[in-house]
């Protein structure tokens, strides 16, 4: 039997020649849930800043799974025991990790639905793969909630060296032009290690996972929390906040996709429990859905509405303004009445609620490592590890793995 029959290669420009056994992996890759992903953008509203920023979740879950199987390879080497079973539900569990987002990835997780967040979304839509795959997800699901004997296979999918994280950044980096997110991958797989329990880097490894660290900071500076991506994901925002408002007031809004139409008219709750009915439109959610809307939007009677999806489409972005608390603060009653003024001037509704329209408070968080929970261990020799800020060589660094909170205000450029 020809060898090459039994596999599928995907060729990917981060990691190269990716090989994924033909099975349960490569059928779940094949279904329509995870194709989804194809027409979700990795960064959001990034590639209005950097232009060849367009690749998808699916790419990076391909990433995150090529990554997985390099991984679980040199701890197999390392005489870690791990049973095939195990190997196939760690990898399910990193494909799916992050199946759960919605349109635009982050930027309207919390505005479709209320108290919700997208590994809510995925570990439903894992229960409902797993009734369809007659229980071939049952230890995926176990190792994606962290119910699995052997944590370190959770750590693979959740902690502050996994799959996901590794992927994205590299990633993220190559499809944005930012060198400075390029990260030792293969030196920081190569030097994880099962001890105790739990994944560890060897010694030799320390100086990639300072790489990483600093990596990370520096991609949420200049990528995730850049100033034009802030205001392009408020105005978005802004757009939805205002179809919603138009709705509760009883005028006509147009909703082409029906989907959408669900989640802006019914204002679900995920506090409870996701619905079948949540599930069921979620899914038939992604990216086209919100562009075709304003675009249909920008034609809108509301002159706010339509001035807003205008301002998105044609990349008319507020300005971010970033300020200390007190002076946002302060700043904040001279922007809106500024705004007044400017939206009197055109001919807009320019009471405080129309106001409140064109300007956001707001701050952004990072913090590229966390000390407490889920710290990155050092093995020291073979029977010590150390948390990594501990650790002789990384005394340095320490000082750029505190949190970083940048208050700021979104407003329009004219005023």
């Amino acid at each position: 039997m020809d060898k090459s029959s039994q596999y599928k290669i995907f060729s990917d420009p981060v990691h190269g020649f990716i090989t994924i056994p033909k099975g349960t992996i490569l059928r779940l890759i094949d279904h329509p849930y995870v194709q989804r992903l194809r027409r979700i953008r990795q960064l959001g509203l990034g590639y209005l800043v950097f232009p060849a920023a367009e690749h998808s979740r699916f790419s990076h879950a391909i990433g995150a799974l090529e990554l997985g199987q390099r991984v679980l390879k040199n701890l197999r080497e390392k005489d870690t025991t791990i049973s095939d079973a195990e190997v196939t539900g760690t990898l399910i569990a990193i494909l799916l990790h992050d199946v759960g987002h919605g349109p635009l990835s982050h930027t309207l997780e919390h505005t479709l639905i209320e108290d919700f967040n997208h590994e809510m979304m995925s570990l439903k839509i894992m229960e409902t793969l797993n009734k369809e795959f007659d229980g071939e997800l049952s230890t995926a699901i176990k190792i994606f909630k962290d119910q699995y004997p052997k944590k370190f296979l959770h750590q693979l999918i959740s902690s502050q060296l996994d799959m996901d994280r590794l992927d994205y950044l590299k990633r993220d980096s190559f499809f944005t032009g930012v060198s400075e997110g390029s990260v030792g991958i293969n030196r920081i797989l190569k030097t994880m290690r099962v001890f105790k329990g739990n994944v560890v880097i060897e010694k030799k490894g320390i100086y990639a996972v300072e790489n990483y660290i600093l990596s990370r900071r520096l991609m949420y500076m200049q990528v995730y929390l850049h100033k034009t991506v802030l205001s392009a994901d408020a105005l978005l925002r802004k757009i939805f906040k205002r179809v919603r408002f138009l709705i509760d007031a009883s005028e006509n809004v147009d909703i082409p996709s029906l989907p959408l139409n669900y989640f802006l008219s019914k204002n679900p709750s995920s506090k409870k429990r996701i619905t079948q009915k949540m599930l069921e439109n979620y899914i038939a959610l992604d990216d086209h859905d919100v562009y075709i809307c304003i675009k249909q939007w920008a034609q809108h009677d509301d002159l706010i509405l339509a001035d807003l999806s205008h301002r998105f489409l044609s990349r008319q972005l507020f300005r971010t303004t970033f300020a200390e608390r007190r002076e946002r603060d302060r700043l904040q009653d001279q922007i809106l009445s500024k705004t007044q003024k400017y939206l009197k001037k055109h001919g807009f509704p320019h009471d405080d609620e129309s106001a409140s329209y064109y300007y956001d408070v707001n701050e952004s968080y990072s913090e590229a490592y966390r000390y407490e929970n889920e710290s990155i261990w050092i093995l020291e020799d073979n029977n010590k590890a150390v948390e990594f800020s501990k650790a002789a060589d990384t005394k340095h660094i320490i000082a750029l793995t505190e949190p970083v909170v940048k208050p700021y205000l979104v407003h329009l450029k004219e005023i």
